[in-house]
């Protein structure tokens, strides 16, 4: 079976844009012909593909065929630059979660040149590989070391997280009582409802299922701001807290405690050059950022 690469790019223009006109305008069509190509699509394939939700979602069977679209895509572009002699329009969409978007991860971006463009997508690295198997990106910063179908995975390092508050929240929250009881009412930070770093610590240090009041800040800068408000209690890359630790400003809520995240990075399994050099670069920065 033939799969009309037109209708491919229109597919992943209605899941990318998140609607059917919203790709139309991308792709300079009307509504009209971008339905018409994708309920083709849909004849030829024999399965409904899209969601007609909003945002536009893709079936399983959208997601295989969005996969493909990429595949298809990355490898088209590689092609005419060989040919041509001029890398242009690469362009690689990757999951990355926030903190290491934050720290590490973005000079492996510079070392691929100008040439190369990104769609970054930010996704807590507990989560990241579904954006892998739904199709949406091509490579992913993932907790997952189990490879999902179609992918090669390599570990990274981990990232490790202490737990930070200043002293006039500890004294105020955590002082003259054991920190079970304390853990248990002092205010905390999530990132958002993935975030599981700060629960982690407290099932570590006391052995116990708390429900801490919370707040929820889903950006790396504001969050870690409110923590040095002393609005609450969180966790932050530890390379990101040493001089206030070492100073003063911050202190640990569980002195000597942490949590590391090991990091692992899953991509499609294609012979691409492109590929394979942000993988290279991704390699060399995760080397000078995270913990062996």
């Amino acid at each position: 079976m033939q799969i009309d690469s037109a209708q491919l790019g229109t597919l992943v223009a209605v899941i990318d844009e998140g609607s059917f006109d919203a790709a139309a305008r991308s792709l300079r069509m009307t509504p009209s012909a971008v339905s018409q190509r994708i309920k083709a699509l849909e004849n030829r394939t024999g399965q409904v593909l899209v969601r007609r939700t909003k945002p536009s979602r893709p079936t399983a069977a959208g997601e295989a065929l969005l996969r493909l679209a990429r595949q298809v895509a990355l490898l088209e572009t590689e092609t005419l630059a060989a040919v041509q002699g001029v890398a242009e329009g690469i362009r690689l969409p990757i999951a990355v979660n926030a903190d290491s978007l934050n720290s590490w991860f973005l000079p492996a971006l510079l070392a691929m040149g100008s040439e190369t463009y990104f769609d970054l997508h930010q996704e807590d690295q507990d989560h990241s590989a579904e954006l892998l198997r739904s199709g949406t990106v091509l490579a992913a910063v993932t907790a997952d070391p189990v490879a999902v179908q179609g992918c090669r995975v390599e570990a990274l390092g981990r990232m490790r997280y202490l737990s930070v508050a200043t002293p006039e929240f500890a004294e105020r929250w955590l002082s003259g009582r054991p920190l079970a009881d304390a853990l248990a009412v002092a205010p905390m930070m999530v990132f958002n409802r993935k975030d599981a770093l700060q629960h982690r610590l407290m099932r570590k240090v006391t052995r116990r299922a708390l429900d801490p009041p919370t707040h929820s800040i889903p950006s790396p800068g504001p969050f870690a701001r409110a923590i040095r408000l002393g609005l609450g209690w969180g966790m932050i890359e530890e390379d990101a807290v040493e001089h206030e630790l070492a100073t003063g400003r911050l202190i640990e809520v569980a002195p000597g405690r942490h949590v590391d995240v090991p990091l692992h990075w899953q991509h499609w399994k294609l012979r691409s050059a492109v590929l394979d050099s942000l993988t290279e670069a991704v390699r060399s920065a995760a080397a000078a950022g995270l913990r062996g």
